[in-house]
């Protein structure tokens, strides 16, 4: 029997699962890393609460990569209206943290639920500890607390984690040494996407990476995070965070958008990402442009199974 080729999904936040729950259906060895350092809504009351890292993101990934009756995962999604206590957490990050004190460990918990809703594929917190981010703004002030950066509204010039030294899950860089394809899942970059790629041995596994390291770019800016950024601008925070060599392609979206989703948008001060291909090379980055959007959305979101078809295309080029 041959080995099925590894792929390894690095993010959090709502990007990461698309790509998910479209990669699943493929043969292939699937990892997701996924970032610990919420600190909004449920989450951060359960983080507080319990001294465990931030369940939201795990929550949403493991439901994407599940495979068990449509009612059990809204049960699991299942987010609780009224209720004193209650009131604002979701059922899945109750589990998780139920099943971390049974188990007495982040990380077993998450496999073990991950056992119980039958999980394709392999999931690893980032780390298996409490951890916080923190920006830099470039005009030098602090900004503490994942939640806080994009309300600040200025400039980023760094995100940083504490308490320092974060000790990545070994299994984490393992996957990412080892894996045949790395992917960058497309997020909120300062505060779903580097909270994984800053912590050190990490980013030396993504630089030293034995397969390719691709980069899905996001659709359009975020207020508070990436207004007025390009496609190289991006890359360009990877890098400053990271080092350059870090990422080999980038996939970018080639297809028109649309005036009407604009507006929607621009409400929100966001608008499309531009692609400045030319910089991209001067980055020394192959760019991949293609139709990786989903049309039939009001709001602007990567297509599961355009982008999931085009990464695996990539492993058979391979």
């Amino acid at each position: 029997m041959t080995k099925q080729p590894s792929v390894v999904v690095v993010g959090g936040g709502t990007g990461m699962p698309v790509l998910l729950r479209g990669l699943k259906d493929y043969p292939i060895d699937l990892s997701a890393i996924v970032t610990v350092a919420d600190d909004g809504g449920s989450s951060g009351r359960l983080r507080t609460e319990m001294a465990i890292p931030a369940p939201g993101d795990i929550r949403n990934v493991i439901a994407a990569l599940s495979d068990v009756e449509p009612m059990l995962l809204d049960l699991f999604q299942h987010r609780f209206k009224n209720g004193n206590g209650l009131s604002g957490h979701s059922m899945g990050n109750l589990l998780l943290a139920a099943m971390t004190s049974v188990t007495g460990d982040f990380y077993n918990g998450i496999k073990e639920i991950s056992r119980v809703l039958n999980v394709k594929g392999k999931i690893y917190p980032i780390a298996n500890q409490n951890m916080y981010l923190h920006a830099e703004m470039e005009d030098g002030q602090i900004i503490y607390g994942e939640s806080n950066i994009p309300l600040a509204n200025k400039k980023i010039k760094r995100v940083f984690l504490s308490p320092e030294p974060v000790m990545p899950l070994p299994e984490a860089v393992s996957a990412v040494s080892n894996a045949d394809l790395v992917v960058i899942a497309p997020g909120s970059l300062f505060t779903s996407t580097l909270p994984n790629l800053i912590v050190p041995q990490i980013g030396d596994a993504l630089r030293q990476a034995k397969g390719k390291v691709v980069y899905v770019c996001n659709v359009m800016t975020q207020e508070g995070e990436t207004t007025g950024y390009t496609a190289a601008d991006h890359v360009k925070a990877i890098h400053d965070h990271v080092g350059a060599g870090c990422i080999h392609s980038v996939i970018v979206n080639n297809e028109k958008i649309e005036g009407d989703v604009r507006a929607v948008y621009a409400e929100e001060n966001a608008e499309p990402v531009i692609y400045d291909l030319e910089r991209l090379r001067e980055m020394d980055i192959d760019v991949i442009e293609a139709d990786i959007i989903d049309h039939t959305k009001r709001m602007l979101r990567h297509d599961t199974n355009k982008v999931a078809n085009l990464l695996y295309s990539l492993l058979e080029n391979k």
